[in-house]
């Protein structure tokens, strides 16, 4: 069962000839892999929105000013009407949310208003983004996608990816953690 799940937590990183709009020089957390499927969140993405913004929107009041600079994502293709907060744990994380889903021991994404209405109270240590919508695979089609060189992976073992890096700066960054300079990757192929 457990090598069903071998994306989740890992970074999906668009190859330089990966020409879909959607995914073009994206930067993709997986959130849940699995035999039906892959979910993730598009994580270099901006929307023309604050985190501020959309808690204004919702008419939660933010006790904190902490989210004013940071930026909503597009988290991909899927139900972009949709919030997806991915986050690490609040207030000792034992919280049940409403509709959350763990990643991992150090997090998960929830796509309640409780979650917001946490992360705006003054005090909260926890780590989070927001997105608009998601990337979703149907059963192979990621795994399809992967034979045909269209993404490099790598596991999330720092959130610092996922929180600190400038989102402009994400895709070198993703590659990085692997020690491939993407810039350097050309985008045809040759035969031998």
């Amino acid at each position: 069962m457990a090598a069903l799940n071998w994306l989740t937590n890992h970074l999906l990183i668009a190859m330089p000839a990966l020409q879909d709009p959607n995914f073009h020089r994206s930067v993709t957390y997986v959130c849940q892999h699995n035999e039906q499927g892959a979910m993730g969140l598009v994580i270099n993405r901006s929307a023309d929105l604050t985190f501020s913004d959309v808690l204004r929107q919702m008419r939660i009041d933010a006790q904190t000013e902490r989210f004013d600079q940071v930026q909503v994502l597009i988290g991909g293709p899927v139900q972009q009407e949709r919030g997806f907060v991915l986050h690490t744990a609040i207030d000792a994380g034992l919280q049940p949310w409403d509709s959350s889903f763990r990643i991992n021991d150090a997090l998960s994404v929830t796509t309640s208003r409780d979650v917001l209405e946490a992360l705006a109270r003054e005090g909260t240590s926890a780590r989070a983004l927001l997105a608009l919508g998601y990337a979703g695979w149907d059963a192979g089609q990621l795994e399809q996608e992967l034979k045909e060189n269209a993404w490099l992976t790598a596991e999330v073992r720092d959130p610092a990816i996922l929180f600190d890096i400038p989102l402009e700066h994400r895709w070198q960054a993703a590659a990085a953690l692997l020690g491939v300079d993407i810039r350097q990757i050309t985008l045809s192929v040759g035969h031998a």
